[in-house]
């Protein structure tokens, strides 16, 4: 179904451990804005799109927030990377740690488990893709605020890159949603 090429969309450097800019960054994987729930939430709202375009780009998106998903861990990892249990217990990730060592767990940046009620999916394309349109706001903006938290210049970049990828989305959004109202819209001569 895909062909799968191992390396990541874009490359993530950072230029040194910071458990404290992991921890705000899991929200990016686990968390209500974060790309698990976007990937999920495209995915599974792509079966009562009207149109086969509409549908490819839900398909399309939903895919590629996969592999923001897995650019985000990656960059978890290696602000981890070699940080003993002492000091994440002093970062407030000490929980973390006694029930998932050095494994990323689905949360936000406070712990909170990701939960099914991070996605929506009304069945109504118009309302869908303005939920979607909304999702990508949401994560844009939750990127600016990462971006303000680091000083890591490497790190930054890529979370530029996500955050670019968010403004991109938004704007195909914008024009599925053209062209489902326009389809919704059509008169139907049968």
């Amino acid at each position: 179904m895909w062909v799968y090429e191992k390396k990541l969309q874009y490359p993530v450097r950072v230029s040194k451990c910071d458990v404290r800019m992991a921890k705000y960054l899991i929200t990016q994987y686990g968390g209500p804005d974060g790309e698990l729930s976007a990937a999920l939430r495209y995915l599974n709202q792509r079966y009562t799109m009207p149109t086969g375009r509409a549908k490819a780009l839900l398909t399309d998106i939903g895919t590629e927030e996969l592999a923001h998903l897995e650019i985000i861990a990656t960059m978890v990892y290696k602000l981890l990377k070699g940080v003993p249990p002492e000091k994440l217990k002093e970062a407030g990730l000490g929980a973390h740690y006694a029930q998932h060592d050095s494994a990323l767990f689905l949360s936000d940046a406070n712990g909170v488990p990701w939960t099914a009620a991070y996605i929506q999916a009304h069945g109504d394309p118009v309302a869908d893709l303005h939920e979607d349109m909304a999702a990508e706001q949401k994560a844009r903006a939750t990127y600016e605020h990462l971006i303000r938290l680091t000083d890591d210049p490497d790190l930054k970049d890529g979370l530029r890159f996500l955050r670019e990828r968010e403004v991109v989305h938004f704007q195909r959004f914008g024009e599925a949603l053209d062209h489902v109202q326009g389809y919704l819209n059509d008169k139907k001569f049968y």
